[in-house]
């Protein structure tokens, strides 16, 4: 008694649950990638340049207060990069990398600003000459950088551009649980193909037909799409990778800017990829379909030649 019904049934089912299996997989992995990348490109590098703003605004306005006769302090030069560093704090705070340990040390470094300003307004309030005007000065300096503590501005800041730049590289760096989905899904790949191949070499052998040019297509379409998606893949982590690189480089000045752009650049259309991933839902349940319409016809055509 012939099998060729049941074999063709098997094959579809291998089939079905292979195709399936890799397109679950495979959207699963590709999309933790694009995520962690468009998460570095929206929040955490923002955050960080925004923590290396700050810290540049508050040196400029330290060396405006330490000007000669005191010149700047109090003054527009001093309030505006004062203000400069109040906004981009406001902006770390928005970006929210390390959560509320982070708003918390915001928060702190926020009010210890105000009263790093209030110690050098008040030196500049003194007259040329006056004792005072020094002890002033040296109060605000130790509020907001003090030797051998990290309970300064300086201090609290640097430690929170550590937490985020952690962050950071936790997005940029693929973990086991990534590593593992991208294994799964090069094995059922890998599984698929062959079984997309052995399926073809079944029905040519029993139904002497050269091929099946909806296996053919299904084949190559699968070939198509995962090369595709390694190669997006391979792009982000590459563009991850450059992005971290650049706020490992502790930025200052003008570099902060710089350095803005090129993150930008790297990480671009980071999120478009990561929305789009969807689209291997929809790919995947297409092939799957191919596939089916491409058996479907066999089965139909044996049970025929069965009955006759």
């Amino acid at each position: 008694m012939s099998t060729t019904a049941r074999d063709l049934r098997v094959r579809l089912s291998r089939l079905l649950v292979l195709g399936l299996a890799t397109t679950l997989v495979a959207f699963g992995a590709f999309r933790a990638v694009h995520d962690d990348a468009a998460r570095l490109a929206a929040s955490s590098a923002p955050g960080v340049l925004a923590v290396d703003t700050a810290e540049s605004a508050l040196v400029q306005a330290r060396d405006a207060a330490a000007e000669a006769d005191l010149q700047g302090a109090g003054t527009g030069t001093f309030h505006t990069h004062v203000s400069v560093a109040h906004q981009a704090l406001a902006l770390a705070a928005s970006e929210n990398v390390t959560g509320l340990d982070g708003r918390r040390t915001l928060q702190t470094v926020t009010g210890l600003i105000a009263v790093y300003s209030g110690w050098v307004e008040q030196a500049g309030r003194e007259p040329g000459g006056s004792p005072l005007r020094a002890a002033y000065l040296h109060y605000a300096n130790r509020v907001l950088e003090t030797p051998d503590t990290d309970e300064d501005i300086m201090g609290r800041l640097a430690e929170l551009r550590k937490e985020q730049l952690e962050v950071a590289e936790r997005q940029a760096a693929p973990g086991w649980p990534l590593t593992v989905a991208w294994t799964a899904a090069a094995v059922l790949f890998t599984l698929l193909c062959a079984a997309l191949w052995e399926t073809q070499r079944f029905t040519r052998s029993r139904f002497r037909r050269l091929a099946d040019p909806a296996l053919l297509a299904a084949t190559a379409l699968w070939a198509a799409g995962a090369a595709t998606l390694v190669w997006l893949t391979l792009r982000t982590r590459a563009g991850t990778a450059d992005a971290l690189r650049e706020l490992r480089g502790e930025p200052t000045g003008d570099g902060i800017a710089t350095a803005g752009a090129r993150v930008a650049e790297y990480l671009a259309d980071a999120d478009v990829r990561a929305a789009a991933s969807d689209g291997i839902l929809v790919g995947g349940v297409a092939l799957v379909a191919l596939t089916v319409s491409g058996l479907l016809p066999r089965i139909a055509e044996y049970r025929v030649r069965r009955h006759r």
